[in-house]
């Protein structure tokens, strides 16, 4: 797509554009010259960028982003904006695994365009087998997520069930939507988007 052309010229005009509608700061990012859109959504950040709490009984954000929901898990359900529900058995693709955490707690983290787009564990985790889902990649904006239903449940994602070192489990659920539309995780050697067709159990 677009934002996968390699021109620095071209990575210049637009990100000039963008920042014509977007507060884009790239002040903090690692490089300060880019080849493509892509590589300004996936920026790496200056050492220091982002202090992390290092106390163990704490839980940091994994990314830059908007909380757009949170509370409850209630008969297993969740909301991606008010008066809009989903079953979390949805968001899982049906993994069993959706089970352990109803009763629990969800925070829905919604990146904007401009923001740093890497995501990074919590806390100290043992990763288990990630379970990736294709799908589409609609756009997770405020209109979409008030008029498009179970749109997380619709979008290419990936299930990353967590392990604390005191034995209690976390899940990330990274939802990817257009124009960066892929996923890397440093912890498989693969990138997962629209075109992968490997098994969708990666241990």
């Amino acid at each position: 797509g677009f934002s996968r052309i390699r021109s620095r010229w071209l990575t210049r005009l637009s990100v000039a554009v963008w920042r014509q509608f977007t507060p884009l700061d790239l002040s903090e990012a690692a490089q300060s010259d880019f080849d493509s859109l892509h590589a300004v959504f996936t920026r790496a950040l200056k050492p220091g960028a982002r202090p992390v709490d290092p106390r163990a009984d704490v839980l940091v954000s994994p990314c830059d982003a908007i909380v757009g929901a949170c509370g409850a898990v209630r008969d297993g359900q969740v909301f991606q904006a008010k008066g809009m529900p989903y079953a979390m058995a949805d968001l899982f693709g049906g993994d069993p695994l959706a089970a352990d955490f109803i009763g629990g707690s969800y925070v829905t983290l919604r990146l904007t365009s401009a923001m740093y787009h890497r995501f990074h564990a919590p806390c100290d985790a043992r990763l288990g087998d990630v379970t990736y889902l294709s799908g589409d990649t609609w756009n997770v904006n405020p209109i979409a997520l008030a008029r498009v239903e179970r749109l997380f449940c619709r979008n290419e994602r990936a299930v990353l069930p967590l392990t604390l070192p005191s034995g209690a489990r976390i899940a990330l659920v990274p939802v990817a939507a257009i124009l960066v539309a892929s996923l890397r995780l440093h912890a498989l050697d693969v990138r997962l988007h629209l075109r992968y067709r490997g098994p969708n159990r990666l241990p």
